[in-house]
């Protein structure tokens, strides 16, 4: 496990550890209270899409759930026992990911990682809950809050704690009133609007033009002329990571000047070579992962996550291995346990992870702050917003 503080010291008691495997007339993720083998694989999933348009997200989460539980399965697993985990291909669509909650709930895992996508965790969450088996999601929707199922959890904030820092670093910080806004009608692209709109609301600001698009659109010239009519000073864009990119270079291309800023989709190497550096340049970034050169603990975990993948580490691969940590942690606590008392270990779990401090509340949520980045030379810096 790589260093990182826990404010509280998790142990595991030895009455605990016997109670750890599922028997086979237990629900899904319950324990049987007996004296059932304890000596197997603990059964984790990793649900994320490893094809389509959202890939990208899906393989970085991967690559950072697998970094962290390679390395406690390397520090001897959970009392001598191994972490079994399992990669499942959603492909960014609810439907596949319904069932692929099915599949998991019938064949013994005990948790679940993932997925990145909140339209799919949202189809998945019912299901989950039923089977009692604890779900640490990095979807980033409201409503994934707002179903404050037990065992449902994030791994970083809400769009809600993305838009209101971003909000307050271009208004309150910086002066800016004429505001234009396009996002996607996905999940994702609607709560970043809801959220936006709601922040400049409570500012006295309308915006010039909100414009909303789908999420697998290619052309957004006429949205995006409309907007240029109306000279905003910042264009809110509220969509994935390459769509994103997208937006950013065709309003370069139709003559639009106006500051970008969005969430953490922006600060990711696919949007700045969908838009092209010069184009993505200054675009303000709001995320609770900004640098892999923050402090000690991003500069160890990037190193690690280069030497394994090859490849410099990012906000989402952070965000999936935080989470991979705190279940890890929460397993301790149970000796491997599931069900009820793994959905409470995780929720009782405070970790000073890579994104900041994790403390979950009624409704699941576990970080509450992001910070603002401004892209410059190609690169995400961090920027103070007071």
């Amino acid at each position: 496990m790589f260093p990182r503080k826990l404010h509280r010291t998790i142990t595991a008691a030895a009455a605990v550890t016997a109670l750890a495997t599922l028997a086979a007339c237990a629900a899904p993720g319950e324990s049987t209270g007996g004296t059932a083998d304890a000596t197997g694989p603990i059964k984790i999933a990793n649900v994320n899409a490893q094809s389509g348009q959202l890939s990208p997200l899906g393989k970085w989460e991967n690559k950072g759930v697998k970094l962290a539980i390679d390395a406690a399965n390397k520090a001897g697993g959970i009392n001598g026992r191994q972490i079994q985990l399992d990669l499942f291909d959603n492909q960014g669509d609810p439907t596949v990911g319904t069932n692929l909650a099915r599949k998991i709930a019938s064949e013994g895992y005990i948790a679940m990682l993932g997925t990145s996508e909140s339209a799919v965790t949202l189809a998945m969450a019912p299901i989950l809950k039923d089977a009692k088996i604890p779900n640490i999601t990095s979807g980033q929707s409201p409503k994934l809050a707002a179903l404050k199922s037990p065992f449902l959890f994030l791994n970083a904030p809400t769009s809600v704690t993305y838009d209101e820092t971003l909000a307050k670093y271009l208004v309150d910080t910086k002066g800016y009133k004429k505001i234009a806004l396009i996002t996607n009608n996905g999940t994702y692209g609607a709560g970043e609007r809801d959220a936006f709109l709601a922040s400049l609301k409570t500012r006295g600001i309308t915006p010039l033009g909100d414009e909303v698009v789908t999420p697998d659109q290619k052309d957004f010239s006429a949205s995006l002329t409309t907007i240029r009519q109306q000279e905003p000073e910042v264009l809110f864009i509220g969509a994935e990571e390459v769509e994103s990119g997208l937006i950013a270079k065709q309003a370069r291309e139709l003559g639009l000047k106006a500051v970008f800023a969005g969430g953490a989709p922006m600060g990711t190497e696919p949007y700045l070579t969908t838009a092209g550096q010069e184009n993505a340049e200054g675009s303000v970034v709001s995320s609770p992962y900004l640098s892999n050169d923050t402090d000690d603990a991003s500069r160890t975990f990037a190193a690690a996550y280069q030497t394994a993948f090859g490849e410099e580490a990012e906000v989402h691969g952070a965000k999936a291995y935080d989470g991979a940590r705190i279940l890890v942690e929460a397993l301790k606590q149970t000796g491997g346990e599931g069900g009820q008392k793994l959905a409470d270990a995780i929720r009782a779990t405070k970790l000073d992870g890579l994104l900041g401090d994790f403390a979950y509340d009624e409704s699941g949520v576990g970080i509450h702050a992001t910070q603002i980045g401004l892209v410059t030379s190609g690169k995400l810096v961090p920027q103070t917003a007071s």
